[in-house]
């Protein structure tokens, strides 16, 4: 039987690990060609031959979205390939940790370069295409994007900005026919906690306890759903959901429980960044 994404391109950055990994086995599982973009490039050539062995097709494209060119020539070998667009998922980012004093400039930097910038390089190199097709363009926040915590401040204020810009374009591309969808979510099993403050994979354990680690395979299922829908919006996991409520109607509450487990959150932070 047919997927429901039968026919349809996606582009996916930061393919190789996580919801980006997910999410393009969940595409191609439900019949979607996709092209993975990222820098580990081994990581892709392996996640590309098992969707192919499994009956898809998929193509592996070196990409750092940090540089200029880089998701252009991923959108032109894409289109090459399959001939077409219809979904791009800006997934390529990861986290600065530290409270203020501790991290510097240049951590802000790199923080925006990738999670702000790297989405914008990649909104521009697929545009047009996306336009032409009507597609989807898919931009992953957090639920960070709604509750700034102590220690993350980096990281909450590059996915504050990319909600600003979902927020911004969705009414912006609508006469042109492109869905806009932007994921927020919670604790999803990745390696994003594993990552430093230079974006280097360390073995560090994950501080997070696993009961409320959704996995990512059915955060990939709910996203999935979410695109076919042309969904604006999808917060995942039951805790997103509570903080982005409490957040938008009650912040005096969650300012005071920020406040009172503010050396949690510390002792957290401390075992990565």
């Amino acid at each position: 039987m047919p997927g429901i994404f039968q026919n349809r391109v996606a582009l996916f950055t930061g393919a190789s690990s996580g919801i980006g990994e997910a999410l393009a086995r969940e595409l191609a599982s439900q019949g979607a060609m996709v092209s993975l973009a990222a820098r580990r490039t081994d990581r892709l050539t392996n996640m590309a031959t098992s969707i192919v062995q499994a009956g898809g097709q998929a193509l592996a494209l070196s990409c750092d979205v940090t540089r200029d060119g880089e998701p252009e020539n991923a959108v032109r070998a894409t289109i090459a390939r399959f001939g077409r667009l219809d979904i791009v998922v800006a997934n390529a980012g990861f986290g600065v940790s530290g409270p203020l004093e501790r991290i510097v400039l240049d951590d802000f930097r790199r923080q925006f370069e990738t999670n702000v910038f790297g989405v914008l390089r990649t909104i521009y190199a697929s545009l047009g295409e996306l336009k032409r097709t009507r597609g989807v363009l898919v931009l992953i926040g957090s639920v960070n994007s709604y509750l700034a915590i102590p220690g993350l401040s980096a990281y909450s204020m590059s996915k504050f900005a990319v909600r600003a810009l979902a927020e911004a374009i969705e009414l912006e591309m609508r006469s042109s026919g492109v869905a806009v969808t932007l994921v927020c979510p919670g604790f999803i099993e990745s390696e994003l906690r594993s990552v430093n403050n230079r974006g280097e994979l360390t073995r560090a354990p994950d501080p997070i306890p696993q009961w409320i680690v959704m996995p990512r395979a059915s955060a990939a299922r709910r996203i999935a759903r979410a695109i076919a829908r042309r969904q604006r919006e999808v917060v995942l996991t039951n805790h997103g959901k509570a903080a982005v409520f409490l957040t938008r109607h009650a912040p005096w509450f969650v300012r005071a429980i920020l406040k009172i487990g503010s050396s949690i959150i510390k002792r957290f932070l401390g075992s990565y960044g």
